[in-house]
């Protein structure tokens, strides 16, 4: 499906744009003709280009051999207009996944946020518009926090999905599509690398609240997300995986194992929710199964479809249901236990 197509990723030096980039250029979406990754971070993308530079030959990461003339680095700031117009101009297809997300940080910053997660967004917008870019495609990494945001980031994240909703109505020859998910599991900045280090260190694990509870997933089940969106996402759909959540004191404990290390209640941070909601009550009208999948449809009456497809859900996905057991959290959490 991606054959040939020049790829833009921005934020591609994050831990979902390393493993998207790292996907890419495995092939299984088909063989690219260029990746570009674009941030700002000079240097994230000189130790990331370290990294492919020093494989000698195709790997099952890499599986052809002209890798380092298919993957080529950009700076530039999503929240910059100008280095945006010019990363989009010669691309096919774009996957939007710089953000700040930091939940206490967009609590302390929230211009900040608004600048990167909506202006940015709407800087895309408008540089494939105005500049009449070749792209065909562009998906925006969304988050559960956007559905019935209680904090800056989710609000910026909620309003950055009507920006790229919308842009189908501004750029009808674009598909402009969003995928929604929960925490990604050992991402930069997650609670799992925080709870390694506080066991490495005897502890005590620090909790917010013991009911506490979360969707999980792995960072390639957010990239099988946003491929499942490129292949069957219709304009202005929002893709959702049909994924378990868990109580955060289950995970802490699973981690702890029989060690005697202590945990340490300490109250929720400036902006949480006890628990999180990926398709809300109102959305639940227009959400719908794709496979594996939940698509919800557009508010927009341009792009809605035949709505002959059935509902998904009678209430919200949230995450206090659905809770796992203790041995399929036990699975999930393997690769993770110290």
């Amino acid at each position: 499906m991606l054959d040939g197509k020049q790829i833009l990723v921005t934020g591609g030096t994050g831990s979902l744009g390393k493993v998207l980039v790292r996907r890419l250029l495995s092939g299984e979406m088909g063989t690219p003709g260029k990746v570009i990754v674009f941030s700002r971070d000079e240097a994230k993308q000189h130790h990331m280009r370290l990294e492919y530079l020093q494989r000698d030959a195709a790997t099952d990461d890499v599986i052809y051999e002209n890798f380092r003339n298919v993957l080529s680095f950009r700076i530039g700031d999503i929240r910059d207009y100008a280095s945006v117009a010019a990363a989009v101009r010669d691309v096919d297809v774009v996957f939007n996944a710089a953000a700040l997300k930091q939940v206490p940080a967009c609590e302390y910053f929230p211009t900040e946020a608004v600048r990167t997660n909506i202006l940015g967004a709407s800087n895309l917008v408008r540089a494939i518009r105005e500049i009449r870019a070749p792209v065909n495609v562009v998906v925006g990494v969304s988050t559960d926090k956007a559905c019935k945001p209680i904090n800056v980031m989710g609000m910026t994240k909620a309003i950055q999905e009507r920006v790229f909703i919308e842009a189908n109505v501004q750029c009808p020859d674009v598909r402009f599509v969003c995928v929604r998910y929960g925490n990604v599991l050992a991402s930069r900045g997650s609670v799992i690398p925080l709870f390694q280090s506080q066991i490495a260190h005897g502890g005590p694990v620090t909790i917010t609240t013991l009911d506490m509870t979360r969707f999980l997933l792995s960072l390639d089940k957010a990239v099988d997300t946003i491929f499942a969106a490129v292949e069957g996402g219709l304009p202005g759909e929002i893709y959702i995986p049909r994924v378990p959540s868990s109580r955060i004191v289950d995970v802490v404990e699973d981690l702890i194992g029989d060690r005697d290390i202590p945990m340490e209640v300490v109250g929720i941070r400036p902006g949480e929710k006890i628990h999180e909601i990926l398709v809300s009550e109102e959305e639940s009208f227009k959400t719908h199964r794709r496979g594996d999948y939940y698509a919800i449809a557009p508010m927009l009456p341009e792009l809605l479809g035949k709505g002959d497809e059935d509902r998904a859900f009678e209430g919200e996905f949230s995450s206090a249901s659905n809770l796992m057991t203790r041995e399929q959290l036990h699975e999930l959490l393997a690769e993770y236990r110290v």
